[in-house]
């Protein structure tokens, strides 16, 4: 586990300490639109391993939290027609920061400001360890991904689809 003060402590890890799951935070150089595959090579890890948390709603409006292979791409259609829902579709990012608290490139799905639904790819659970954001840009944390149903009310899914970009 990372010592205190050698990175910020964010929400996400200040809820990770209080129900005492482990984890290490790792920093690496953050690059705006790096996205995933910036941060696994700054880590030196697999893509598919890194976790991306996405902000979405549905056609009503209500936010909802996917997690997600960092090499793979929500398939908003499958994640609409498994919530009962016309459309899902991804948040703006200024909407996404308002409903997370965090900004965008370090999402956390843990200590957001809003309480919402979280869904994760059930893929995700097979992997140990995993890489996800710590709620700041530039960290993420290492950790068991079973540590998340500790945490969170997860839905697990079957929504990934190959990135096309």
């Amino acid at each position: 586990m990372s010592k205190p003060g050698d990175h910020p402590v964010t929400r996400a890890i200040r809820v990770l300490t209080e129900r005492q799951i482990a984890f290490e935070v790792l920093a690496y150089r953050y690059e705006p639109r790096g996205g995933t595959r910036h941060s696994s090579a700054e880590l030196g890890v697999d893509e598919h391993r890194v976790i991306k948390t996405l902000i979405m709603e549905t056609d009503a409006g209500k936010p909802l939290v996917v997690l997600m292979h960092g090499d793979r791409e929500v398939s908003t259609k499958n994640l609409a027609r498994t919530l009962g829902v016309k459309a899902v579709k991804p948040c703006e990012p200024a909407t996404a920061d308002r409903y997370s608290g965090y900004f965008v490139g370090g999402t956390s799905p843990f200590g957001t400001r809003r309480a919402m639904p979280v869904y994760a790819e059930a893929t995700i659970f097979e992997l140990n360890p995993i890489y996800i954001n710590a709620g700041h840009r530039g960290f993420m944390l290492r950790m068991d991904p079973a540590d998340i149903r500790k945490v969170l009310d997860v839905t697990e899914v079957n929504v990934a689809v190959e990135r096309t970009a």
